[in-house]
């Protein structure tokens, strides 16, 4: 195609050359230059890619995108963009033909719930004999084809790659989840969803390399109802006022605990049998309907509320939404990897206080025998998460077992020595296993009828990293090869 073709959403400067040449990709890699691509110069943290104009010009490349007023070989094309980031979206899109445009798309941001309540709409959809392109923590998921991904929100150009190949495996919807990060690196621009949802927002990803403060997370996760057709926001949330303020969408809303919202969750029942613990509810509303989920957890009819309020505007049979949500399975997240009378083992990826205090504070409300939480702390991250959820163990769980948990370069019994620091003081129980299968294999054998074990902090993760190196390891894998060992000698 000519170049002049991938420009209509686009403001610019021609500085130099004819927009008339052709075009066959973009790159914002200097290791990827060749001839008939478009190379978008962008600055980031650590480099600034106008040094490599010279290199990729030797390489072939004939057309640039910049930020800067900058001298260029001649016989080079060259435009000045504002934002190159926001550049390379909008050529992107138009690069693959607006894959995004070809699907009935949904996406979803908040502090907590993305996954699991992405997974549910996907789960629900596939019910409905629907095909479904996904993408966030666990992936790039196209039918079983699952592509790993750097970030939850991948970058612009990865996102359009992504989409041609949903449509080009037929998928008629495309659900993903959308960080504040991408929002704030122009990794969605030109992207307006068909449903954009909003699940919570708390205080997280504040720090030099993220957000200033939350004033700044607050306005970054609320740009989803500015590229949005219709809305989706809790209303239970105690920031929604502001999360809304700007919105450009018709706006609906759902709720656990406030009347007058277009869908509100009633009547909610915790089951706790060998073969089931989750919940059951009813939706009144704009959506009537009673559902059960096999997913435990408060926070868990939230999520179920706002997939079903996404998905109530899509035409589906009740019977296939009811029928996607008890047979749900989210790896990692809630998830209940065994259930008998003896014991229920669940593994969950919290990993900072907040989302612990959630989940042990939820299993609560099955009434365990004991509840035995199971974790440790990432090394080289800020050790106040260590100290918190010390803390959070020590209060709300009856037995915890502090163990390893992605150490990275520092030493595991120094991060043990921090948490246990934290939960001494509130005068819980505890014992450290550093070795984390050893501590899943204790938590199980020693489990006394009627226990809820979390093993909590990895969820979906399939490694370990120990100085610098990643060691394949599941927490889901542990427990079944405990569970299986049981049995056989039970047996």
């Amino acid at each position: 195609m000519k170049f002049r073709e991938w420009l209509k959403d686009l403001k610019y400067e021609v500085l130099q050359g004819s927009l008339d040449v052709e075009a066959e990709d973009v790159i914002y890699d200097s290791r990827k230059a060749r001839k008939g691509v478009v190379f978008v110069c962008m600055k980031g943290t650590r480099t600034d890619s106008h040094e490599f104009i010279p290199e990729v010009v030797n390489a072939g490349v004939e057309i640039l995108v910049v930020e800067q007023r900058i001298k260029v070989p001649d016989g080079v094309t060259a435009i000045l963009v504002d934002h190159a980031r926001e550049a390379l979206a909008l050529l992107s899109a138009a690069r693959f033909d607006y894959p995004a445009e070809k699907m009935v798309t949904i996406g979803v941001t908040g502090t907590k719930g993305k996954t699991t309540t992405t997974h549910m709409i996907k789960t629900i959809l596939e019910a409905c004999g629907k095909k479904v392109g996904m993408i966030g923590t666990t992936g790039i998921v196209i039918g079983q084809d699952v592509t790993p991904t750097m970030n939850t929100t991948p970058e612009s150009y990865e996102l359009h790659l992504a989409f041609i190949r949903m449509v080009e495996a037929g998928c008629e919807y495309m659900v993903m989840e959308v960080s504040s990060q991408a929002f704030k690196m122009h990794r969605v621009d030109g992207i307006c969803f068909d449903y954009g949802l909003f699940t919570n927002i708390s205080p997280d990803h504040i720090g030099p390399d993220e957000h200033q403060d939350f004033e700044e997370y607050l306005f970054y996760k609320s740009r989803i109802f500015c590229c949005s057709k219709v809305g989706i926001m809790n209303g239970d949330d105690e920031h929604w006022e502001e999360v809304v303020k700007d919105a450009s969408c018709k706006l609906y809303s759902f709720s656990m605990d406030k009347d007058g919202t277009d869908f509100k969750a009633e009547d909610i029942r915790y089951i706790a049998q060998p073969d089931f613990v989750g919940l059951e509810f009813d939706i009144k509303g704009t959506c009537e309907l009673s559902v059960r989920v096999n997913i435990p957890g408060r926070f868990n009819v939230a999520n179920a509320l706002a997939a079903v309020s996404v998905l109530s505007f899509l035409d589906l049979p009740k019977e296939s939404i009811c029928h996607g949500l008890e047979y749900l399975n989210v790896n990692g997240r809630m998830e209940i990897v065994y259930a008998s009378e003896k014991c229920t083992v669940i593994v969950d990826y919290a990993h900072n206080a907040v989302s612990m205090e959630s989940l042990l504070s939820t299993l609560r409300d099955y009434h365990p025998k004991r509840l035995v939480c199971v974790f440790g702390c990432g090394g080289n991250r800020s050790k106040d998460r260590r100290i918190t959820m010390g803390d959070s163990a020590g209060r709300l769980a009856d037995f915890t077992i502090i163990t390893a948990d992605n150490s990275r370069y520092e030493k595991t019994e120094d991060i043990i020595a921090d948490i246990r620091g934290s939960l001494e003081k509130t005068g819980g129980k505890y014992i450290e296993i550093p070795d984390r299968r050893e501590a899943i294999r204790y938590s199980i054998i020693h489990a006394e009828p009627g226990d809820m074990i979390a093993i909590i902090g990895k969820g979906h993760e399939d490694y370990q990293e120990i100085n610098g190196v990643r060691h394949h390891f599941s927490d889901r894998e542990e427990v079944l090869k405990v569970v299986d060992a049981q049995l056989s000698k039970d047996v």
